[in-house]
């Protein structure tokens, strides 16, 4: 162990039990550990610091078996590697823990492969003097996201207790999240309670599918609006989950996909072609409703955000047609 590139501050040792057996490494130091990201432990299994019956394992995808001794030695905490970046950012809400801001479409939360500058991580590193640890370097207060092309309400953590306590909401269901969608097709129904598991697509690993052997996920929709000439529908959807792709692949598997979010079944030739002016290669879904707990001071807190561009102007082209057409 001495080879170990940075000083340990912690040795934390876990057991397989029954029901992990067959996890990869680091899919089991992410649930026993969630403190940190998936992609910071693989980082940290690469470099010597997990330990499995007392050898070094330096293969992240290594099978776990019930009753083995997981070692993990906690390295300090290595310096920030994401620069700050002048970003413009919309910040609603902001005091000494945390963070409220509705970010655009267009804007990725956190670097990875393919995206190492012009995230919000960069934006966010430019405006606020300090953010939580948690996370690993790549997602310095960041507690959850919204895909690149969806816009809407996030929160971000300042300090490491408001991260923990964010966290500790999220994973109990205690946070209020309601979405709108302009969704192509008409629905039957005026409200549905969808439960349906996710899981990784079987084929095209970038997508998510439905999968009995997925994760549990529920989400609420309401038909606010049909627009019947277009076959194109307004929806409010309330996640009770937070699975990757979740009200995208909800609403496709319905039968009606997203605007715009091509990933799904929208198709471009299904809709008027100043509707694809407007969309900007946006998905046509926003977080407008945030409401959660403070996570230090313990107060309710409540958010709401008007449409934003492009999610307005596409709305507004959608009821403009709507009355144009015959």
């Amino acid at each position: 162990m001495s080879n170990l590139k940075r000083k340990i501050v912690e040795s934390l040792i876990f057991e397989v039990q029954e029901g992990q057996e067959g996890l990869r490494l680091d899919q089991f130091l992410s649930l026993v550990y969630p403190d940190f990201s998936r992609s910071y432990h693989q980082k940290l299994i690469e470099e010597g610091y997990v330990l499995v019956d007392d050898l070094t394992v330096k293969k992240p995808s290594k099978r776990l078996k019930e009753g083995q001794r997981i070692t993990f030695l906690l390295p300090e905490p290595e310096p920030l590697q994401v620069l700050p970046e002048n970003i413009p950012i919309d910040i609603l809400y902001e005091d000494q823990h945390i963070i409220v801001l509705l970010k655009p479409c267009g804007l990725v939360v956190h670097p990875s492969p393919g995206y190492t500058s012009g995230t919000l991580v960069n934006a966010l590193l430019y405006h606020v003097k300090s953010l939580s640890s948690i996370g690993g370097v790549e997602r310095p207060g960041i507690v959850h996201r919204l895909d690149k092309n969806t816009m809407g309400l996030m929160v971000v953590a300042k300090t490491d207790i408001a991260h923990r306590g964010l966290t500790e909401q999220f994973k109990e269901r205690r946070v209020e999240k309601f979405y709108k969608a302009l969704v192509k097709g008409l629905p039957q129904w005026d409200y549905k309670y969808v439960e349906a598991s996710i899981g990784r697509h079987l084929i095209d690993r970038k997508r998510f599918a439905i999968r009995e052997d997925g994760k549990p996920a529920m989400s609420e929709v309401w038909v606010l609006k049909r627009f019947y000439r277009q076959s194109i529908s307004l929806l409010k959807v309330k996640i009770h989950t937070g699975r990757t792709h979740q009200i995208r692949v909800h609403l496709s598997s319905l039968g009606f996909p997203i605007l715009g979010d091509y990933t799904y079944g929208f198709k471009r030739s299904s809709v008027d072609r100043r509707l694809l002016e407007v969309m900007d290669d946006c998905h046509m879904l926003f977080s407008y409703h945030l409401a959660f707990e403070h996570p230090v001071e313990k107060r309710w807190l409540s958010f709401e955000a008007e449409e934003p561009e492009p999610f307005r102007s596409t709305l507004a082209m959608v009821q403009k047609l709507e009355e144009e057409l015959p």
